[in-house]
């Protein structure tokens, strides 16, 4: 058949005879390029079909009785909504006639070069005879010069060796074999033409030869056995799997081209399900599928090539599909009715059996039994479970029946699935399935029984021993009283309480402390027992509870504490042993009254208070009684030291405590430092005397010298002139000065070095300065002698500076800062010197310098300096 193919979309033109068989190859069209995704593929004419792969056969005997046939393609994409149309036309091949040409017509020829023929062709399993010409290669330049031709590549000198061959003079290529299209589709080998001498005119030519897919391979399932499940009660039309069988040939052509049927389904009933012929999926077609009648069912289905048509070859395979249960059929009890008899008092005892029935797959969850008491077990006192192997419901006894109070119980007890009902289609709902228990209770002779079960007893805490705190009564179920009841504790309890024999007093037989041994946690459970004159006992729990009580006075933690000059409060904290509401909060008071007009307490929480003095009281160590009264009123009466000390951190005052306490011993070197200290001191003492006897041989003490001194007052406004024997005389240096002002208690020297650098030295607490003795009441007296000021200087300044420096290699130079000071330096000094010098070196009438002292030191002058 002879095929032009157009430009898709537009319009097609076949050249055929005229005389059409049935399943005769038309042509092929190339579907894609008019449409990628045609989802739906037919013919205006019912005489040709078109395949997915485009090719156009008859269906029938066609005869073109006119020149020309036309027929439309129509190609659809369901999912795009897109529509295509391909016009196809078929006219009757030309038969040819001999024309004549004249001399005056143009001949226009282009001439095709046989050097590229068009790809080969040969059939799959191509019967022959062999060998087969398939193709004829020739070279234009053959007409000038004499050419061989020869070939190579797959099936001539490569794998498949030998199945073609190219003749060397003629250029024909001939097929020695058949071949199979599954395993050799196509082969590309190479021509060469050449002249006798090995010139090559041609470019080498690589030709193609495809191998025409033939129908010799049936279709196959992938699987040897399919296997599906659905529920049952399906509705039609429910997916229940896909068969899928394959083909070998070429894809895209009708050989490949499977339609798919059931043959025959087992059990050979109503057919229950249907199969899609293109896509093999199978799906419901009964709409009653019922597993109690049909569990499973076996479907043998077959799938044909050639779509179907009954020359094509085919194959089949099974299904297997199996019907899942669902609850469709309710439990229902095998009796209406049923009798048991259980003696009263017993516990987790079994007194009945029931059993259902149910249509359901046994084991599966449809028709596991779940049992239920609706009616007559208000009490709890009946339970009921399932036996998992059985499916039986066990009804059993979990809390004693008392035969005096009810001797038969009646039950009603309903029925369900483990999973929930569904109803089947066209049935009607069922009422839940129910059976009745009757239960006789046989009376026997039961023991004494506690009413409670269970006693709560609270005891105040350190109560008596023999204090009365309950009783404990028994009685008989027979005869509902406690005569005739006695009572006793078991041993290898904790003893804390006993109880009467006959009446059931519990008393307590120790003190109970919760702060002793086993009594810390506070309660205990004892178990009693009640013994009837038949030896039948009963037993009960005594909870004995010990309450907190207010046994424990309040102290204060801390009662010893030093005070400096800050006076700094002081926080006073206290503790009880005792539980709430027996503690805090604490309530603080000072019992002492003299103490307390000048002692004040301040609340700083629930157990703590700040202790400060009122006002500026002496130094001195106080004992301060102070009383603490708990929430519960109990008084704890305390002692509180309070070292009031002149002092700024209380480490100062440690030691002098310790001193005075009494109790500490001094060692051996101790004693021996302090005895070389006092002898130093005394040679220090004879020395300044010497020196002050000496001074005194050659001066002359005038009575007016307080002209030339420094009166320190601290009066405010203008005072009257004052003679201070306390006082150095001055003195004016170039280099270096110093004043001394003894005030009081305390004397303060100050020793100017250098640029404005001074050495201070503070010294206080009963040491005595050069040139001055403390008398009662801090009033100073008169020196019976004066010094110069070299004398003194040379005298001190040296001893000072090692004791300064002494006191800087303290350990920790903790002290250092009260002995030795830095000054910054405040500016280069006026004409007159340091206002503070003492001397007594020039004479008393050398007041010169005052002339040329600056302005604001003049009024200081006047005041000190009678003219």
């Amino acid at each position: 058949v002879l095929s032009l193919c157009c430009e898709a979309c537009k319009k097609v033109v076949f050249h055929v005879p005229s005389e059409l068989e049935a399943d005769t190859l038309v042509g092929r069209v190339d579907l894609k390029e008019c449409l990628q995704s045609a989802e739906f593929i037919s013919s205006s004419d019912g005489n040709f079909k078109i395949l997915e792969d485009g090719s156009v056969y008859t269906t029938s005997a066609v005869s073109l009785s006119a020149e020309k046939k036309t027929f439309t393609i129509l190609l659809k994409d369901i999912q795009e909504q897109v529509q295509k149309k391909i016009h196809v036309s078929l006219v009757e091949e030309e038969k040819k006639t001999q024309k004549t040409r004249h001399a005056r017509d143009t001949v226009l020829k282009r001439t095709k070069r046989r050097w590229g023929p068009i790809p080969s062709v040969m059939i799959e399993n191509s019967l022959g005879p062999f060998p087969l010409q398939i193709q004829q290669v020739q070279s234009d330049t053959a007409q000038n010069y004499t050419i061989y031709y020869s070939a190579s590549g797959p099936g001539i000198d490569q794998d498949p060796k030998g199945l073609f061959y190219i003749e060397r003079e003629t250029g024909n290529i001939f097929a020695t074999r058949a071949v199979d299209r599954e395993q050799y589709p196509s082969f590309q080998i190479i021509c060469f033409a050449t002249t006798p001498d090995g010139y090559s005119p041609e470019v080498p030519l690589v030709h193609t030869i495809r191998i025409e897919d033939d129908n010799d391979n049936a279709p196959y399932f992938t699987q040897d056995l399919f296997e599906f499940s659905v529920p049952e009660n399906s509705k039609p039309g429910v997916v229940v799997g896909k068969v899928t069988a394959e083909d070998r040939d070429e894809p895209y052509t009708l050989h490949t081209t499977l339609k798919y049927r059931i043959v025959s389904q087992n059990p050979p009933v109503t057919p229950a399900f249907s199969l899609h012929s293109d896509t093999g999926l199978i799906a419901v077609l009964l709409p009653q599928l019922d597993r109690e009648l049909v569990s499973s069912y076996t479907l043998l289905v077959e799938a044909r090539d050639m779509a179907g048509q009954p020359f094509g070859l085919c194959t089949t395979g099974t299904a297997v599909i199996r019907i899942e249960d669902t609850n469709d059929n309710a439990p229902s009890f095998k009796q209406i009715q049923y009798e048991t008899r259980v003696e009263e008092n017993r516990v987790n005892v079994e007194i009945l059996r029931v059993s259902v029935v149910d249509l359901d797959e046994p084991g599966s969850p449809s028709s596991g039994a779940v049992y239920e008491i609706i009616r007559g077990n208000d009490d709890r006192a009946f339970e009921i479970t399932t036996d998992k192997n059985t499916n039986e419901g066990v009804l059993c006894v979990v809390k004693g029946l008392d035969y005096e109070s009810a001797k038969q119980r009646i039950l009603v007890i309903a029925v369900n699935n483990e999973a929930p009902y569904m109803l089947a289609p066209h049935s009607q709902q069922l009422s839940q399935s129910t059976s009745s228990v009757t239960v006789h209770v046989l009376d026997v002779d039961e023991g004494p029984v506690f009413k409670p079960c269970r006693l709560r007893l609270d005891v105040k805490e350190c109560e008596e021993i023999g204090t009365s705190i309950g009783r404990y009564l028994a009685e008989d179920p027979e005869t509902g009283n406690s005569e005739g009841i006695s009572y006793r504790i078991p041993p290898d309890q904790c003893n804390w309480i006993s109880i009467d024999e006959r009446s059931g007093e519990v008393r307590t037989i120790k003190v109970l402390d919760r702060d002793v041994g086993e009594m810390r946690r506070g309660q205990c459970n004892i178990t009693v027992l009640a013994i009837d004159r038949n030896g039948k006992t009963g037993t009960g729990t005594i909870q004995v509870f010990i309450q907190p009580g207010n046994k424990n006075y309040p102290r204060i933690t801390k009662t010893d504490y030093i005070m400096c000059r800050d006076r700094k409060p002081i926080c006073l904290t206290a503790q009880d042993g005792d539980e709430s509401p027996y503690s805090t909060p604490f309530v603080y008071r000072i019992t002492d009254r003299s103490l307390a007009s000048s002692w004040k307490i301040t609340r700083h929480n629930d157990n703590s208070v700040y202790l400060s003095p009122k006002g500026d009281i002496p130094f001195g160590v106080y004992s301060i009684p102070v009383s603490v009264i708990d929430n519960g009123g109990k008084v704890g009466e305390n002692h509180v030291t309070v070292n009031l000390c002149d002092c700024v951190t209380p480490s100062e005052c440690s030691g002098v405590r310790g001193l005075s306490g009494g109790n500490v011993t001094l060692g051996v070197w101790a004693i021996l430092a302090m005895i070389l200290g006092s002898l130093l001191l005394l040679l220090i003492l004879i020395t300044i005397c010497g020196c002050c006897g000496s001074g005194v041989m050659h001066r002359h003490v005038t009575d007016d010298c307080a002209n030339h001194n420094l009166i320190i007052s601290n009066t405010e406004a203008p005072g009257e002139e004052v003679m201070d024997h306390n006082i150095i005389p001055l003195q004016n240096t170039s280099d270096q000065g110093g004043y001394g002002i003894k005030t009081g208690d305390q004397q303060t020297f100050e020793m100017v070095k250098g640029r404005g650098h001074t050495l201070e030295s503070v010294k206080g607490g009963g040491h005595q300065t050069l040139g001055s003795v403390k008398e009662g009441g801090g009033q100073a007296v008169m020196d019976t002698c004066r010094y110069s000021y070299s004398e003194w200087h040379n005298f001190t300044h040296p001893r000072l500076g090692e004791k300064v420096h002494l006191c800087r290699q303290d350990e920790e130079q903790k002290h250092s800062e009260d002995y030795l000071l830095s000054y910054n330096y405040e500016g280069k000094g006026s004409l007159a010197g340091s206002v503070g010098c003492c001397s007594d070196q020039h004479e008393e009438e050398a007041l010169d310098f005052l002339d040329q002292l600056e302005p604001k030191f003049r009024t200081l002058a006047e005041t000190c300096v009678k003219r």
